[in-house]
């Protein structure tokens, strides 16, 4: 049966960047690992989508890929070899001007640090103004314990690549009318590890490495808004060959809350009132993050009006202050009246060319008490 399309595999275009490449290989692998996924097929899937991965993440093996396929490059071009070449190259040019080897090779057994991890936690809009300690289950790649992170069958060895010597890389060998060129390219029979697994284990399948879902514990900063991120030293995935483990980012999504709305640390609150109260004053009571306080609302005041509670809004998650409540005032029309209601609005609406001030304070007292059914 022919192999798939290794982009196809991974569901990217063939212009596909390599971040985007490994987010495709992350999400399928995880969705097919024998591991989490029981379903028929599901290991077999887990290997195409790794084969492909391996091909195409690597800059060499997926310029070789895109030019011949699946085949490769089985003619011309001199063929290829294990060792160094015998005739001019890049390589050569290299030593003549700069006393060295044409390339870097990184030692594919050196320490390598683990990917960093993100998680978006959703939380209340009390949970943020005041934080909290909680704790949260991520699913990350870690050693497998069944062979210790070597990828063999226990009391089977680990053999060294006798293709490469253990380097992950091989020498190219490239026939050209300037001569011979040689170039580093990653090892395809160890897939640049610079080991063979003869027998693979059976709960990594020779990946060394398995999903599990760790608990960690998050302190969630007070102040913290929507959109911002928490890192967590070393709680990323596992690092590589005794390499330290990535770091953890933490990105926040707070639920509205029903009455207050957030504006950087400040907090809107629209309280609505009478008009008899906004017309005569009132005291009222008013809800905040800290508890009720009482405002003092003065005669005539309008609707839309904004007064400030300072200190009384939240507190800023890098230690800047803390900041304050704004109330915006709202008068309610009414929509049901009594009769006598009515009656009294008239009285009060054909009262022509005075002011508030000059009416009688019995009248605005009737008013007052009729609307609220004293």
């Amino acid at each position: 049966m022919s192999k798939r399309d290794y982009y196809e595999v991974l569901g990217v275009p063939k212009t596909a960047t390599k971040e985007e490449i490994r987010k495709a290989y992350r999400k399928l692998s995880k969705q097919y690992h024998p591991d989490l996924n029981k379903e028929a097929g599901a290991e077999q899937k887990f290997k195409e989508v790794t084969e492909a991965f391996e091909n195409l993440s690597d800059e060499n093996k997926r310029a070789q890929y895109d030019q011949f396929g699946h085949a490769g490059p089985n003619q011309g071009f001199g063929g290829f070899g294990g060792g160094a070449a015998d005739g001019f190259g890049f390589e050569d040019i290299f030593s003549s001007f700069f006393g060295g080897g044409g390339s870097r090779r990184r030692d594919p057994n050196a320490p390598r640090k683990g990917d960093d991890l993100q998680y978006t936690m959703t939380i209340d809009f009390m949970e943020a103004v005041f934080g909290k300690e909680t704790e949260i289950e991520v699913p990350r790649e870690e050693a497998c314990d069944t062979c210790s992170g070597t990828g063999a069958k226990k009391g089977t060895p680990v053999n060294t690549c006798s293709h490469c010597g253990g380097s992950g890389q091989i020498s190219v060998t490239q026939n050209t009318p300037l001569g011979q060129m040689v170039n580093r390219r990653t090892c395809p029979h160890c897939q640049g590890t610079g080991k063979i697994i003869p027998e693979k284990c059976n709960t990594c399948h020779g990946a060394g490495r398995v999903i599990k879902r760790k608990k960690i514990k998050v302190t969630i900063p007070a102040g913290v808004d929507n959109g911002q991120q928490l890192r967590v030293s070393g709680q990323g995935e596992a690092g590589i060959n005794g390499g330290p483990s990535g770091d953890l980012y933490i990105v926040f999504r707070v639920r509205d809350h029903e009455r207050f709305v957030r504006e950087d640390d400040d907090i809107y609150l629209e309280v609505p009132m009478t008009f008899p109260q906004v017309a005569l004053g009132d005291e009222i009571e008013v809800p905040t993050v800290h508890g009720n306080v009482k405002l003092k609302i003065p005669a005539g005041t309008q609707t839309g009006t904004n007064f400030r509670l300072r200190g009384k809004g939240i507190k800023n998650v890098h230690g800047h202050g803390i900041g304050d409540q704004h109330v915006i005032i709202k008068v309610v029309t009414p929509k049901k009246m009594t009769e006598k209601q009515k009656e009294l609005l008239r009285e009060f609406a054909s009262i022509e060319g005075s002011s508030p001030d000059e009416f009688s304070s019995s009248l605005f007292d009737k008013i007052k008490r009729t609307i609220k059914g004293d």
